[in-house]
This record gives C-alpha cells, sequence and structure tokens, in this order.
C-alpha cells in the first residue's frame, strides 16, 4: 500500500514476480502444450497474482490488466493456441480469468461472514436489511443492506 491507499505497487510487484516466474518456465521446457502450461501456472505463476487477494482485491482498472497480462501472456506461450483470442485460449485451457476468480473468493468471503464461520461481528461488516416479522421478500433471512455500513460512512 502506498501513501495514498493504493495497492497498484503490489499489483506491478506481484505481476513482475509472476512474469519472472513465467519466463523462467519458457525457458526451461521446449515443448509447452495446454495441459502442461495449465499446471505450471497454476501451481507457481498464479498463487503470486492472487497472494492476500482478499486484502488487497484491485480496484482501479489499470491493477486488473496488469494482473490479467500475465495471464494472457501464459495463454501465448502454447504454441497451439496462440492463433486463438485470449477468451478462446481460456476456454481451451479451461482456466477462469483473474476477474472472475477473485469474485468467486469474494462470494466465499461473503458466504463464511453471513454463515458465522468467522468469529467476528459480521453485522459490522454486512449488515443484514431489515425484515419485517422475520420474513424478507427472498424467501431467506440472509439479506444484505445496499448501503455501506457506518463504519465506512464515517
Amino acid at each position: 500500500m502506498d501513501n495514498s491507499l493504493k495497492f497498484s505497487v503490489h499489483a506491478v510487484r506481484a505481476a513482475s514476480k509472476a512474469n519472472q516466474i513465467l519466463g523462467l518456465v519458457r525457458r526451461s521446457f521446449v515443448h509447452l502444450d495446454s495441459p502442461l502450461m495449465k499446471q505450471l501456472y497454476i501451481s507457481m505463476v498464479r498463487p503470486h497474482l492472487e497472494y492476500e487477494n482478499v486484502i488487497w482485491h484491485p480496484q482501479f482498472k489499470k491493477d486488473k490488466e496488469i494482473l490479467e497480462n500475465v495471464q494472457h501472456r501464459t495463454t501465448k506461450l502454447v504454441p497451439s493456441l496462440s492463433k486463438y483470442s485470449y477468451e478462446e485460449r481460456l476456454r481451451k485451457m479451461d482456466l477462469p480469468s483473474l476477474s472472475y476468480r477473485r469474485l468467486c473468493g469474494d462470494l466465499i468471503e461473503t458466504f463464511k461472514y453471513l454463515h458465522g464461520i468467522y468469529r467476528s461481528d459480521s453485522s459490522t461488516v454486512l449488515p443484514l436489511a431489515l425484515t419485517h416479522n422475520g420474513l424478507t421478500t427472498r424467501g431467506h433471512s440472509l439479506v444484505t443492506q445496499e448501503r455501506m455500513p457506518d463504519i465506512i460512512e464515517g
């Protein structure tokens, strides 16, 4: 985090480290097919791009693109896939985009807060909507408020 409370420096460092490892992989293997590259990427490169994602989730388009470009480069290193678009290469390698993985991670964390898996008071982080006689219009009591909690507004 820098002085303006942005994580851009962290995103650049994470992408740089991931690119270094990706370069090492490229130089170490003569033939890279899709299953091999997927396994190497998932085990050696992607952890650097997703390290502490829950805490510093990139908010700026520039930071997201810096991280996604590493995965873009990874898919291009497979010779049989280089002629396809990025989205098609992801489908052929059966890889989700990094933004999709971040969304899934956020949803998992939300589920954990709402179902009491964490021992903290989730009402300050995710306040539930007020119900009328315990009933909501959506059929369950875990509907969150649409506004930000008071601790963030202040």
